[in-house]
Order: C-alpha cells, then sequence, then structure tokens
C-alpha cells in the first residue's frame, strides 16, 4: 500500500500537547474559547478551528493508583473515506484523495454538500463545520510541508516519538515491532488501523478506555432511508435532464 501514514505510540505519549498546539500554529488557526469542564484536556472536542486534540482519560490501574491515557485524536485518512462516497454522491471533487500521501483533503467544492450529510458518515466524529458557513474543516496531513520533505507539523513538534510519520509500509512494519516489545508488560496491547486506516495507534487497554471513537469498525454501512432518498433524489434530477436533452434532440 503506497502513500503515508502516522503511527502514534500513545505508551509513550506525555500529554504535553505540544503537537496539539503545532497543529494551531501552522495552520494559522485561531484560539477558542474554553471552559474548565472538570479535565485536564482542553479544549473539549476538535472543531472547525481545532484539527487535533489530545484527548485526557483517568482511569484506576491494577494496583490501586490512577492512570492516564492520551489519546491525540485526530483525522485517520482513511483508505476508503465514507466522507467521500458521501461527497460524490452531491459533487464530484468536494473530497479528494492526494495521489503521493493519500490524503484525504476538502476543496472549496465541498461547500455545496450539506455539511450534516458528512459528518455523520464519518465513523470518528472528526469533520466540523464553522457556524454560520457550514463549511467543514479537519487534518490536512500537513500536505503542505510534506509535499517539500517536511513532516507534519505535530510530528516535527513531538518530544518523546509517540508521533511518527513515514511511508505507510515503515509505518505498519513500525507499528508491529512496537507491539511486539510492549506485549510482555500489557498484555492487552493493541495496534488500531493497521488494515483500512493511514493513522495507527498503540494503546495498552482497551480502545474505548482511551476515547468512544479510538477504534469503530468501518465495514461498508448498509443503505439508511436517508441515503436511499438521496440517491433516488439524485437519480431523479438526472432522469429530468436526459430527458430534456432527449427531447431537444428529437424535437
Amino acid at each position: 500500500m503506497s502513500g503515508k501514514a502516522f503511527f502514534i505510540d500513545t505508551t509513550v505519549c506525555i500529554g504535553c500537547r505540544g503537537c496539539q498546539v503545532a497543529c494551531k500554529q501552522w495552520n494559522q488557526l485561531p484560539a477558542t474559547k474554553t471552559e474548565n469542564w472538570g479535565n485536564y484536556q482542553n479544549p473539549k472536542d476538535l472543531s472547525y478551528y481545532t484539527y487535533k486534540v489530545v484527548r485526557f482519560q483517568e482511569h484506576i490501574g491494577p494496583d490501586s493508583k490512577p492512570v492516564w491515557y492520551f489519546f491525540p485524536d485526530q483525522c485517520r485518512h482513511c483508505l476508503e473515506p465514507a466522507c467521500k462516497e458521501a461527497a460524490d454522491e452531491v459533487v464530484r471533487g468536494g473530497i479528494v484523495i492526494d495521489d503521493q500521501t493519500g490524503a484525504v483533503l476538502y476543496t472549496d467544492k465541498l461547500k455545496k454538500v450539506n455539511a450534516e450529510d458528512i459528518t455523520e458518515s464519518c465513523p470518528f466524529n472528526i469533520p466540523k463545520a464553522q457556524k454560520g458557513t457550514g463549511r467543514l474543516a479537519k487534518c490536512t496531513m500537513c500536505v503542505d510541508r510534506v509535499h517539500h520533505g517536511l513532516l507534519p507539523a505535530c510530528v516535527k513538534t513531538c518530544p518523546t516519538g509517540a508521533m511518527n510519520f513515514g511511508d505507510r509500509e515503515k509505518m505498519v512494519a513500525l507499528a508491529k515491532k512496537r507491539l511486539r516489545e510492549v506485549k510482555s508488560k500489557h498484555p492487552n496491547a493493541v495496534v488500531t488501523g493497521l488494515d483500512d486506516l493511514r493513522v495507527f495507534y498503540l494503546l495498552v487497554d482497551k480502545p474505548k478506555k482511551y476515547y468512544r471513537f479510538a477504534s469503530v469498525d468501518i465495514a461498508p454501512r448498509g443503505m439508511d432511508r436517508k441515503m436511499a432518498l438521496r440517491k433516488i433524489g439524485k437519480s431523479l434530477k438526472e432522469l429530468s435532464k436526459e430527458s430534456k436533452i432527449v427531447r431537444r434532440m428529437v424535437g
């Protein structure tokens, strides 16, 4: 599998949020107003102006002492992105896959698509809309940096080696190697996303303990009523256009 990928080793993540700050800085994203909601994590979630957030979860370990799980959340850059499938039903080119990296990128054409259709299609709850405009934004894999031989800003900034980036095959190999190394100490350790994503996480416990959407099943979805109606509507519009063309030809 060609292209690039991230390997995020949460066993060495210290929750410093350097990656989160670097993402803001490189993408020139403004600060957003936050509030104390009883957790060190801040802000509470991703947003149109926040492409990356380090999630904090506190648990009680086997020795009855507190254990912190840190989860640097970002777009997973799926190999077969559901958001692109949803966008393509309305307009081609609204969401594209970068040939060089495999990054899933949003274009200006996406403004023609209902933002809710895109946000609901993502199994990881990543895309966020701008209030008032409906425009969508998320992690871009820093393709502007990667295309010039630079690391993504978050990876460049990470002080512990938790954030890794490179050719997908090399990141898969690194993830498997690290999993073997930590298994003796953490028998429940897993690596997520190796088969269908470009962002892999090494977790030492059940993914749900890190975050609700840390790992989800992204198998092809069944067609729900909303999707079916959208497809029917698109087909009817196409039939109407074809009918007008035929009438002009025979008239």
